[in-house]
């Protein structure tokens, strides 16, 4: 998780991030300890998942969820889906610390919200989390299919950077076959098995790394993967680096190291440092497609989820991130600027227009 500056006063935070409202939720009876970050609604109701962790510090969790909820701003508008940006963290340990009750109180904060944030499952949360949830609002998504819900994210997410993927490569390459193609695939959860399947179903090479060895040994066994420890990745010699676990494993470290041609991923915040970093990727030559354009399958899924749509258009949705990142591409080699920079002006445009929209209602 991204370090904090604790000196950093709450307020001078959350203006450098530009939030509309961020809500501290306590209840010692549950062990509730949670904050909610809504970053911008010029779009419609803030939507993000609820992450649960055990931060180092509650500075931390702040630094966090402000940062990962601004980034579900910029992923709903360069997706245009018509959606705000918003994210909840709930300190403590999910593995002993959650609880029905804990969860439903946290429902109760939620629906005190009015819809203007809506939640989904996250790292630390699944879809029996979201079901507690539901049972105090109807502000949530992700909720099974028995239920009425969507179901499991992970195959629309995994298709997303699949198709981001293959948009880089037809820049690089003038097309889009991965056939021979090698791909180090970091970190084996539902998105990164889910990608290794289709990678592997295009007859690309992939190289697989977890920490959790009994579960990459049976991933890269199930589909033909080359199984990678996490000491060694940066040294492989591969086309495509996919980080698909936690951010920040993009930094001045790792670019020195770095042998790819192309980073495309499901983490979130891949770039320890959005301006150094991308910038660092341009000179270096390394083509960056950026973490939220390609990750937004999760949230196109949540969307149809609320939108009452198909799964057929869901994935519909989710093939247009092939055309969004070719834009974000082709607007960052026109500018010689990084792609997160070009990314961030094309959301920020359509975040501008429509705000100009609804000052003359």
């Amino acid at each position: 998780m991204p370090n904090s500056n604790s000196n950093e006063s709450i307020f001078s935070q959350l203006e450098a991030f530009g939030h509309k409202k961020v809500v501290f939720c306590s209840d010692p009876d549950t062990g509730l300890k949670a904050i909610i970050a809504i970053h911008d609604t010029t779009l419609g109701p803030a939507l993000g998942g609820t992450r649960m962790w055990a931060y180092k510090t509650e500075a931390d969790a702040l630094h966090d969820v402000l940062r990962l909820s601004k980034g579900m701003t910029y992923k709903a508008a360069i997706t245009g889906l018509n959606l705000g940006g918003g994210k909840a963290v709930i300190i403590g340990d999910s593995h002993r610390n959650k609880s029905e009750a804990l969860l439903r109180k946290f429902g109760r904060f939620i629906k005190n919200l009015n819809g203007e944030f809506i939640t989904a499952e996250d790292v630390g949360t699944n879809p029996r989390d979201m079901e507690y949830i539901r049972m105090e609002t109807q502000y949530v998504t992700g909720v099974p299919e028995s239920i009425g819900g969507s179901g499991d994210p992970a195959p629309i997410a995994a298709l997303g950077v699949f198709m981001g993927i293959k948009a880089c490569i037809k820049e690089l390459y003038g097309n889009d076959n991965l056939a021979g193609r090698s791909v180090i695939v970091q970190g084996i959860g539902h998105v990164g098995e889910n990608l290794v399947k289709l990678l592997r179903d295009e007859n690309a090479k992939v190289y697989a790394s977890d920490i959790n060895e009994d579960r990459l040994g049976q991933v890269a066994k199930k589909y033909g993967a080359e199984a990678a420890s996490n000491n060694i990745i940066f040294d492989i010699d591969a086309d495509i680096y996919a980080p698909c676990a936690l951010g920040a494993t993009i930094n001045t470290q790792t670019i020195k190291k770095l042998k790819c041609a192309i980073i495309a991923g499901s983490a979130n915040n891949q770039l320890e440092d959005e301006a150094v970093h991308g910038q660092m990727l341009l000179d270096k030559g390394i083509l960056y497609a950026p973490d939220y354009v390609i990750n937004a399958g999760g949230l196109i899924n949540c969307y149809s989820e609320l939108m009452g749509f198909s799964k057929k258009r869901s994935l519909q949705l989710t093939e247009n991130i092939y055309e969004a990142t070719r834009n974000v591409l082709k607007l960052s080699k026109a500018e010689s600027i990084s792609t997160i920079e070009a990314a961030n002006k094309i959301a920020e445009k359509r975040i501008d227009d429509i705000k100009k929209v609804k000052s003359t209602y």
